[in-house]
């Protein structure tokens, strides 16, 4: 159940682990506000909207049809109560917290307000990546699993969205594999955590016990770099942020239904592509993520790393692409695909398109008809 009280004080918390996202996040999503009052003008309050309430997409396990297809998914939109705060959706919808926000410059993430319409960034470019077990993106937050398929089946994809290491522990790139798994794991903190924690006057036991203190949570699945997991998290407000000391943590249930589902042996992959291109029904897509903040101090602004991104995934050539629209794009940095074709729609148009969502979906835990 999600606690409004429990968000708000961990709100300082929140705010300072996003920081890490990247310095000009704060300056792009200022410069952005009126982009968005723009493209939301006349939707904020939607009570008596003329779009219809329906059902909802699940936005975490996905069929692709053919090799082909590298987008899947939908934006959808839900408009707000005055108790819900965006980690609430985000939770309810399979998202993390930065992208959540910045699919939504300007709201207030704690205090949307009552009839605001809030944009769920839940289509995805999939990763520039073999499509086998699983794909992590360090610059989308987000984790990808590829289940072994059967001779004649369609692909399957999982997604879901992750917490990784913060500046100064980052997640490492490269490839490894899944060599353990363990339910109500014990934590030994390593020594460089413990120092870490005695500068700030605290003391680590040991080791930490399996339960409600242990920031492991329920499942941990160790990597072939051990002193690295796939694990689940006591702070689950934290997962879609860079919070950890390198390892990658998902919601409890979602740690839950990927422990059950991965096998022992399983590749793991990670990636850092902020700037995603892929196709749909004719139209190239861009989906445009604020780098890492030690990537954004090295590129120093420079969009080169998206031209190198469209140029390496449009081999019909540079004139299927409408460059000023992709800049745009990435400038914006909303984190859901945008097209990027000549005449193709814009940001406005297709927020306006984004189906509407009930707050609370089907598939969520729900006590007192509130997460």
């Amino acid at each position: 159940m999600f606690n409004q009280t429990q968000y708000t004080q961990d709100r300082d918390f929140t705010e300072a682990s996003s920081a890490d996202r990247g310095g000009a996040n704060a300056a792009l999503r200022r410069g952005s506000i009126l982009l968005a009052a723009l493209a939301l003008s006349g939707c904020a309050t939607l009570h008596d909207s003329h779009l219809f309430v329906k059902e909802p997409e699940r936005a975490d396990r996905f069929v692709l049809p053919d090799e082909e297809t590298d987008v899947v998914g939908d934006v959808q939109v839900v408009v707000a109560r005055y108790e819900d705060t965006l980690p609430d959706f985000a939770r309810r919808y399979g998202l993390g917290h930065d992208e959540i926000v910045a699919a939504n410059p300007g709201v207030d993430p704690w205090l949307p307000g009552d009839g605001t319409r809030v944009v769920l960034p839940t289509q995805y470019v999939l990763p520039n990546a073999p499509r086998e077990g699983v794909v992590v993106n360090l610059a989308t937050l987000r984790l990808f699993y590829f289940p072994k398929r059967e001779e004649g089946e369609p692909q399957v994809v999982v997604t879901h969205p992750i917490g990784i290491g913060r500046e100064g522990w980052r997640t490492p790139l490269g490839q490894m594999r899944i060599i353990q798994k363990t339910e109500n794991p014990t934590w030994t903190p390593p020594a460089s955590i413990r120092r870490e924690r005695a500068q700030r006057g605290e003391q680590l036991p040991g080791v930490v016990a399996a339960g409600p203190d242990n920031p492991l949570g329920a499942h941990a699945m160790r990597l072939s770099r051990p002193q690295y997991l796939l694990h689940g998290t006591n702070k689950p407000f934290g997962i879609g942020m860079r919070v950890s000391h390198g390892c990658i943590q998902l919601y409890p249930e979602d740690i839950a239904r990927l422990f059950a589902e991965v096998p022992i042996g399983t590749k793991v992959t990670v990636v850092n592509q902020p700037y995603l291109v892929g196709s749909r029904a004719g139209e190239v897509y861009l989906e445009a993520h604020a780098p890492l903040a030690e990537d954004e101090k090295r590129w120093k602004g420079s969009l080169k790393p998206m031209e190198k991104a469209i140029e390496s995934e449009t081999a019909d050539g540079p004139d299927i692409v409408d460059w000023e629209k992709a800049r745009a794009v990435a400038l914006e940095a909303r984190g859901f695909p945008l097209p990027i074709s000549p005449g193709s729609p814009g940001l406005e148009d297709v927020v306006a398109r984004a189906r509407r969502v009930p707050r609370i979906p089907p598939w969520a835990e729900v006590e007192g008809g509130e997460t």
